[in-house]
């Protein structure tokens, strides 16, 4: 069983269309004892990273979050989910993520000539031994939404990279935790085949 957190602001039935369309058996819970008791967790997000940190603390998430991060057991979080496992946000000044992971969201910059958000289709370069990315083409393309992009201070946990006027974060990995910041229930077939890589993880 796989589940959805739901913090009250997340793209929950995009995402579970998706899983079940692939055969998945899933749960959308806010409740702490099912996240925790679940094979995988996904964490969605849109809107802003302060209203998605005031809804999980709100919640009382924040705490069963770092919990099943800390479990060995599959994560994966999607567009805000990812910017939400570090540590601040140029969006939200003196609003503290999750800090699981360290670095800082910030704002594309104003003059690269490009609109903001950067809404649409955009390839990704990435790391052929992250096990979400298996059987994947060289530079597949993935739907993206956001204004902010991460820059994470460890190289090592970026799992993938993009350019949209400079080059940016695109995806991460640390052991048992992966995100994205595209929408992998967006992205088609290619997204598609992320979110099975994803279940079989949890097999």
């Amino acid at each position: 069983m796989i589940v959805i957190i739901d913090y009250g602001a997340g793209n929950i039935l995009s995402v579970q269309k998706a899983l079940n369309y692939i055969g998945c058996e899933n749960k959308v819970t806010s409740d702490a004892a099912e996240i925790l008791a679940a094979d995988g967790a996904i964490l969605p997000g849109v809107g802003s990273f302060g209203d998605a940190m005031d809804h999980l603390n709100a919640g009382g998430l924040v705490d069963a979050v770092k919990k099943f991060t800390d479990s060995g057991k599959p994560f994966l979080g999607i567009c805000l989910g990812l910017q939400v496992l570090f540590e601040r946000s140029q969006e939200s000044d003196g609003v503290c993520g999750l800090s699981i992971l360290n670095g800082e969201v910030r704002r594309f910059p104003k003059d690269m000539g490009l609109k903001i958000p950067h809404i649409g289709w955009n390839s990704i370069e990435y790391d052929e031994k992250c096990p979400i990315f298996k059987a994947l083409p060289h530079n597949p393309y993935f739907y993206f939404v956001h204004s902010y992009y991460l820059n994470a201070d460890d190289p090592d946990v970026v799992a993938a990279t993009a350019d949209y006027g400079i080059k940016f974060h695109a995806a991460v990995w640390k052991g048992n935790i992966f995100a994205t910041q595209f929408h992998p229930e967006k992205s088609g077939s290619m997204g598609l085949q992320i979110l099975r890589n994803f279940v079989d993880l949890t097999k």
